[in-house]
C-alpha cells in the first residue's frame, strides 16, 4: 500500500456534513453528522466533560475525507457502558496513567454501529494504524472502539486489537403483521402476561408518538423533566445539555419518535427513540410519575409497534436488561475491540476476555433457552 497520511481534526464541527456522511452511510444515525455534531456544540461531549473530539481522517484523491474513526480523548470511563475501571484501577496501581485514553465510539450511545466510517473500504487497517500511532506517540494507556457493528469486526481482529463480548436484548421483527400477529409467536402464559401489562400501563393514558416538525419544545422540555429524572438515579448528573435535544430535533427530527404519554392533557412519562434504515433504537426514558408496567409499554411494547408498522426489522432497547426477555426481545452478542500496547497489561487484559467471552457466550445460551417464543 502507498504511503497513507492521517490527520487528527478539532471535532466533528471541523467537517462538513456533506462530507462526514459520505464516509458514514445513513444506516445508523448515532454516528451521522447531526447527532455528533449535535453532541459537541451542545457541550454535552467536549473536553469540559471529559469527551474531547479528535475525530481521525484520512483523505481521498479528490480531497475529502475517505475514512474516518469518530474519535475522543477521554479523561474518564463515564458514558461509555462498556465498563473498564478496573483495567484503569489497575494501571493506575503500576504508577501509571489511565487517562486520557482514545474513545472511538457515539458517545453515550450504547448502541452497535460502524467505528470505522469508510468511503473507501480498503483504508480501514490505515485509519486502525493511525489510531495506533496516536496513542503511541502521545504516550496514552489504550484506544478502545465500543459496540462495533458485526460486520466490521474482522478488520479489528486482522489488526490484532483484543475483542470483548457483551450481550444486549434486541427484538426481531418475523414480518408480523401487527402487534397481535407478534403475541402469536409466544407461549400463552407470555402472551397472556403482555396483554395484561399492556392493559394495566394503559388505563386513564393517551399516548402520543411525534416526529419531524410536530415534536416542539414544549415537548423537549418535558422530555427533559423525565430525563434528568431518570440520568439523575443512574448516573449521578445527566450526560446530555437541554440544548442537545432541540438540537436533535432541528437537526434530525426526521430520524427522532419521540412517544409520550399524558395524563388529563399533560405528559407525565416520554420514551426517545431514533429510527434507522432497518432498525429503531430505543434511547431514553423518564417519568414523572409511577405506573405500573408503563415503562414496559414505552420503551418495549410501542417500539414494536412501530417497527411492524415501518417495516423494521429490529428493535434496539438499549443496554443490560434480562427483564426484556419476557417481553420478547432475545439474547444478541455485542462487542467491542482495545488495543493495548503495553505487552504485560496486554496480556492481562487478554487473559480476562479470554474467561469474560466464555462466560457471555455460556450466558447468551442459557438465557435463549428461555425464550418466551412457542418451541417449534
Amino acid at each position: 500500500m502507498d504511503q497513507v497520511v492521517a490527520r487528527m481534526a478539532d471535532g466533528i464541527a471541523a467537517f462538513g456534513a456533506s462530507e462526514w456522511d459520505a464516509c458514514a452511510g445513513d444506516d445508523n444515525p448515532f454516528v451521522s453528522h447531526a447527532f455528533l455534531s449535535a453532541l459537541e456544540d451542545s457541550g454535552s461531549a467536549i473536553a469540559h466533560t471529559g469527551w474531547q473530539p479528535v475525530p481521525i481522517a484520512i483523505d481521498g484523491p479528490d480531497g475529502a475525507a475517505a475514512a474516518i474513526l469518530p474519535a475522543y480523548a477521554k479523561s474518564h470511563s463515564q458514558g461509555e457502558y462498556v465498563f473498564d475501571h478496573g483495567w484503569a484501577d489497575a494501571w493506575e496501581r503500576a504508577g501509571r496513567s489511565y487517562y486520557p485514553k482514545l474513545q472511538i465510539a457515539a458517545p453515550f450511545s450504547p448502541v452497535p454501529g460502524p467505528r470505522l466510517l469508510l468511503r473507501d473500504q480498503a483504508l480501514a487497517p490505515a485509519l486502525l494504524a493511525a489510531a495506533e500511532a496516536v496513542v503511541q506517540q502521545n504516550d496514552l494507556s489504550s484506544a478502545h472502539a465500543t459496540f462495533i457493528a458485526g460486520d466490521q469486526l474482522h478488520f479489528f481482529q486482522a489488526a490484532g486489537w483484543l475483542i470483548r463480548a457483551d450481550r444486549q436484548f434486541h427484538w426481531f421483527n418475523r414480518d408480523y403483521a401487527d402487534f397481535d400477529g407478534f403475541l402469536g409467536a409466544l407461549s400463552s402464559r407470555k402472551r397472556k402476561a403482555i396483554r395484561k401489562e399492556r392493559a394495566t400501563a394503559r388505563e386513564g393514558l393517551e399516548f402520543l408518538h411525534l416526529t419531524g416538525e410536530a415534536i416542539e419544545e414544549e415537548h423537549w422540555d418535558a422530555f427533559w423533566r423525565f430525563y434528568q429524572d431518570t440520568g439523575s438515579r443512574k448516573w449521578g448528573r445527566p450526560y446530555l445539555t437541554r440544548s442537545f435535544f432541540s438540537l436533535l430535533g432541528r437537526r434530525m427530527g426526521d430520524k427522532v419518535i419521540l412517544m409520550l404519554a399524558l395524563r388529563d392533557g399533560e405528559p407525565i412519562a416520554g420514551a426517545l427513540n431514533l429510527v434507522g434504515k432497518e432498525r429503531l433504537y430505543g434511547r431514553y426514558w423518564g417519568c414523572t410519575e409511577e405506573v405500573p408496567f408503563l415503562h414496559f409499554e414505552l420503551c418495549y411494547y410501542q417500539a414494536i409497534d412501530v417497527a411492524i408498522a415501518r417495516g423494521l426489522k429490529t428493535v434496539e432497547a438499549g443496554a443490560q436488561g434480562e427483564h426484556k426477555l419476557a417481553r420478547g426481545y432475545l439474547p444478541t452478542p455485542t462487542f467491542s475491540a482495545h488495543y493495548i500496547p503495553d505487552p504485560a497489561f496486554r496480556r492481562a487484559v487478554a487473559d480476562y476476555l479470554e474467561e469474560e467471552r466464555r462466560m457471555i457466550a455460556a450466558n447468551i445460551e442459557v438465557l435463549a433457552e428461555e425464550s418466551p417464543y412457542r418451541k417449534s
